[in-house]
């Protein structure tokens, strides 16, 4: 278990370097390393690919921490979007 959190924190602090240049603070990255892991090990099993190891884990938890920053980016800029629209038809 410790490992697997151990894993979470540095997949989400690379995530943010890969999205955005900075990490979060600890906890930030951990949330978001632990759910990539699991967006990344879900997609990557749809695919028929499995990761064993350490570094295999690593790579799957840090692709699904990026695809999860880019989909809460997304949403937000909808969200932003949609209450502009709001702003500007009242």
């Amino acid at each position: 278990m410790l490992w697997f959190l151990i894993i979470g924190i540095i997949a989400g602090w690379l995530a943010g370097k890969i999205d955005k240049g900075g990490g979060f603070n600890l906890i930030g990255d951990l949330v978001v390393g632990v759910a990539g892991s699991f967006i990344g090990g879900y997609l990557f099993g749809i695919l028929g690919f499995s990761d064993h190891e350490t570094i295999g884990g690593m790579i799957t938890a840090t692709i699904g921490a990026v695809l999860l920053l880019w989909i809460i980016r997304y949403l937000y800029f909808l969200m932003i979007l949609h209450l502009y629209n709001m702003i500007e038809q009242s």
